[in-house]
């Protein structure tokens, strides 16, 4: 589990795709210390929860290896990711962390298209569009995981929502680079899933 708090910036230094395109093996470089990585531990990467297969260190940069598979790039902005690529980072969390965000899965419902952006004098006003099937678990104040970054929704129009960032989200997260057409991942808040899964029950 996680909580939407990114606590680094990574970047993609490796990319290795399989002949058949169904996995493609990615370094990551980061600034976590690499005595505090094991294989085997979760790591969300743009909101995709990834699973270290081996890490180390080079050049002074720690570096860690996932596989996204492929529902992972059927189904998330992953598809897109090459060498260069920066992604935000949350390792999992442990008991007695301080919940800061809201309660984040690291699996990625889908993809969230990027309308526009408002550039205000105190922070940047985004709207985004999504699916039919996953606007009706978004709702206004309500909670939503952006490139797994924990966000409260501003405002919500049938398909359309929007966000309000500050200016410190935008400095340590990769928000402060998206752009009108942009893609991003998205995660619905699993208590509105649980929620309307009750109601269809009745």
């Amino acid at each position: 589990m996680f909580t939407g708090i990114i606590t680094d910036l990574g970047e993609i230094v490796g990319f290795t795709p399989t002949a058949q395109g169904q996995l493609h093996r990615l370094r990551i470089a980061c600034r976590y210390d690499r005595t505090t990585i094991a294989d085997g531990a979760s790591i969300a990467c743009n909101g995709v929860c990834l699973t270290v297969v081996a890490s180390g260190v080079e050049g002074g940069r720690t570096w860690f290896d996932v596989d996204a598979a492929a529902e992972t790039l059927a189904l998330t902005t992953a598809k897109h990711w090459t060498v260069g690529t920066r992604l935000n980072l949350e390792r999992a969390l442990k008991i007695g962390d301080e919940l800061g965000g809201h309660i984040v899965a690291g699996h990625a419902d889908g993809v969230a298209t990027l309308i526009s952006r408002e550039d205000l004098p105190d922070m940047a006003r985004f709207e985004l569009s999504t699916t039919r099937e996953l606007a009706r678990f978004i709702a206004t104040k309500g909670s939503i995981t952006l490139d797994g970054v924990s966000l409260t929704v501003n405002t919500v129009r049938d398909l359309t929502f929007s966000v309000l960032i500050i200016p410190h989200t935008l400095t340590v997260t990769t928000i402060g680079g998206w752009n009108a057409r942009d893609e991003v991942n998205i995660e619905v808040d699993l208590m509105a899933r649980y929620a309307a899964r009750l109601t269809e029950m009745k």
